[in-house]
C-alpha cells in the first residue's frame, strides 16, 4: 500500500526537500502552508518529478482550522503515515526577541507554532498511527534546542521546550511501531524564505553558507528509516 507523508511548514527548503525525499520513495504527499498559489506551484514541480502531492492551505498558528485540514488531507489520501513539523520564515524570525527583552507575551507566537500547534496534530494524528502499529512523527527544529543563543533567547527557550516534547514522545512510543524524532537545524536553510529574509536585511557576505536542504531531507529519512536514535544535527 502506497504511504503519505503529510508535510507542515511546506516551505521552499526544508518542507519542499523532504516532500522530494519521501517522495522518491513512492510516497504521496500533502503539503501544508499558508500560501495556495506557492503550494500549487510545488505540486507541480512535483509532479513533474512522478511524485504525487496535493497542497493544503492552512495558517499553523491558526489551532482552529487544524482538524478541517487533518479532514481534508485524510479524505485525499487516506490517514498519514507520517507527520513531518518543520514551520519557519519571516514572520517566525521578525517574532525572535533578546532575552533581555523577552516578557510574558514574547514566548506566545513560539508557543503556539513551535508546542500548541504540533502537540494538537499529533493529538489528532497519533490515535490512527497506533492502532495500525505503525507511523512517524519527524520534526525539523532551528537550534540546536538547549543551546544558549541569548540573541533570540524566546525562541530557544521554546524550541527547547519543543525538543523535550517530543523526546518524550520518542521514548513513550518505543515498541510500538510509532517513531518520533528531530532534527536540529544548525544554520540557515538554502532556498527557505527564512534565508531570502536575511538576504535582504543584511550584507550576504556576511551571512553564514546556507544549509543544504536536500541534507535535512536525507536526515529526515535518515532518521524514518532506521529508528535507531532520537535525533541529529546538521550545520555547525
Amino acid at each position: 500500500m502506497t504511504k503519505t507523508i503529510a508535510v507542515f511548514g511546506a516551505g521552499p527548503g526544508f518542507g519542499r526537500a523532504v516532500a522530494r525525499r519521501f517522495g522518491r520513495e513512492g510516497f504521496r504527499v500533502a503539503l501544508v502552508a499558508r500560501t495556495q498559489p506557492k503550494l500549487d506551484r510545488m505540486v507541480t514541480e512535483l509532479a513533474d518529478e512522478g511524485i504525487e502531492a496535493a497542497g493544503f492551505a492552512a495558517d499553523l498558528a491558526d489551532r482552529g482550522r487544524l482538524g478541517s485540514t487533518v479532514l481534508a488531507i485524510v479524505d485525499r489520501f487516506g490517514d498519514p503515515d507520517v507527520l513531518h513539523y518543520a514551520p519557519a520564515g519571516p514572520d517566525f524570525v521578525r517574532q525572535q526577541v533578546d532575552i533581555r527583552a523577552a516578557d510574558a507575551t514574547s514566548f506566545e507566537f513560539g508557543l503556539d507554532i513551535l508546542l500548541r500547534t504540533p502537540a494538537d496534530l499529533i493529538a489528532l494524528l497519533l490515535p490512527r498511527m497506533l492502532e495500525r502499529g505503525d507511523g512517524a512523527v519527524l520534526f525539523g527544529l532551528g537550534g540546536p534546542a538547549g543551546v544558549p543563543f541569548p540573541q533570540v533567547g524566546n525562541t530557544v527557550v521554546v524550541a527547547t521546550a519543543a525538543r523535550s516534547y517530543l523526546q518524550n514522545l520518542h521514548a513513550s512510543l518505543a515498541d510500538t511501531g510509532v517513531y518520533a524524532g528531530l532534527v536540529q537545524v544548525a544554520g540557515m536553510i538554502g532556498g527557505s524564505e527564512s534565508a531570502e529574509y536575511f538576504a535582504r536585511q543584511f550584507d550576504p557576505s556576511l551571512l553564514p553558507e546556507p544549509l543544504d536542504p536536500t541534507l535535512l531531507a536525507d536526515a529526515a529519512w535518515d532518521l524514518y528509516t532506521k529508528r535507531d536514535r532520537f535525533e541529529t544535527t546538521i550545520g555547525a
